[in-house]
């Protein structure tokens, strides 16, 4: 099913910085566009009107969210960024506001009640006040908590949270643990590539390859013919002496085989001998066991003992009706 929309499917920022910027008038501090996107900023005290003139006569309907960014360097530390969004033209625009910690922004719950939540939440982070807003309370840490987390100069101990311990059935205090373990801040966009070296890269460094081997000729010891296996076909190649290599030469079956046959006694041919050898006796019994005695208890004589077992047994008569009233 096709759906029909009146907004285009991709707009374009052409036009779009300068005739904004002449909406504003005297409330627009500066107009840039960075990275594909109308960036606004507007005066901290006309914040409200500026957002008003784009909602009604700009078309930028909807507030999308209300970021916070933390400057410390600087006397007015603080950006509060809205994110705005046209329904009907597909186009969106930041509009930006600075103040520092004690100075508050007017609130713009006038224009759009979801603002208050996405205000509670910068509050809570960075520490930022919103005059006007009947509810500015913390929205994301505990109860009682201390200090504004988002804040670059936030320490990372001596600060406690407060959580309900299933263990112990109550709240319990516990010092806040953050998962930072640097405190420097340079504000480059890590996905453009950063300039120095990230904590732990540095363990990461790949050493130089190795060299490539170099192919060298093989090691053939001079001559090609000492390659070539060494074997014993004269007597004179062995090297063992005279008397070793007459005893060798002796036929097995006159020297230690008994009752066997010799073949191919011919020098430098293999002798193979065949030789039999008496299997070994069975061992002696160790010990000889003495005879067994009679048995030296007496019994006594029964019927059933001595009787035969071809005298016929005893049979009981049976009790008919009458007998043995």
């Amino acid at each position: 099913m096709t759906v029909l929309h009146s907004a285009p499917r991709w707009s374009s920022n052409e036009g779009v910085k300068d005739a904004l910027a002449a909406a504003l008038g005297a409330m627009l501090v500066s107009a840039d566009e960075e990275h594909g996107e109308i960036l606004l900023t507007v005066a901290r005290d006309s914040v409200e009107d500026a957002l008003r003139r784009l909602r009604d006569e700009h078309e930028y309907q909807q507030l999308m969210d209300i970021a916070g960014v933390d400057y410390p360097q600087r006397a007015e530390r603080f950006d509060v960024c809205y994110c705005l969004l046209s329904v009907t033209k597909n186009h969106r625009v930041i509009v930006k506001v600075s103040t520092d910690e004690a100075t508050p922004v007017p609130t713009v719950t006038t224009l759009w009640p979801n603002a208050g939540w996405y205000e509670r939440e910068v509050y809570d982070m960075f520490g930022v006040l919103f005059s006007g807003n009947s509810d500015l309370r913390r929205i994301l840490t505990d109860y009682g908590f201390q200090g504004h987390p988002f804040r670059k100069d936030f320490p990372l101990t001596g600060y406690v949270e407060l959580r309900y311990s299933e263990e112990d059935k109550r709240v319990v205090y516990e010092p806040v643990q953050l998962a930072q373990d640097l405190r420097q801040f340079d504000f480059m966009s890590p996905w453009e590539g950063a300039d120095y070296v990230l904590p732990g890269d540095e363990k990461a460094a790949t050493p130089p390859p190795a060299p490539a081997p170099v192919a060298t000729k093989p090691d053939t010891k001079g001559d090609p013919k000492a390659d070539v296996p060494k074997t014993t076909d004269k007597p004179a190649d062995t090297g063992a002496g005279e008397k070793a290599n007459a005893e060798a030469a002796k036929p097995v079956s006159d020297a230690k085989a008994t009752g066997g046959t010799v073949a191919g006694q011919g020098q430098g041919e293999p002798v193979a001998v065949k030789t039999e050898i008496d299997a070994p006796d069975a061992p002696e019994p160790t010990e000889a066991r003495p005879a067994k005695k009679p048995r030296a208890t007496k019994t006594a004589d029964t019927e059933g003992a001595t009787e035969g077992a071809d005298k016929p047994k005893r049979t009981r008569a049976k009790k008919t009706d009458g007998e043995g009233a």
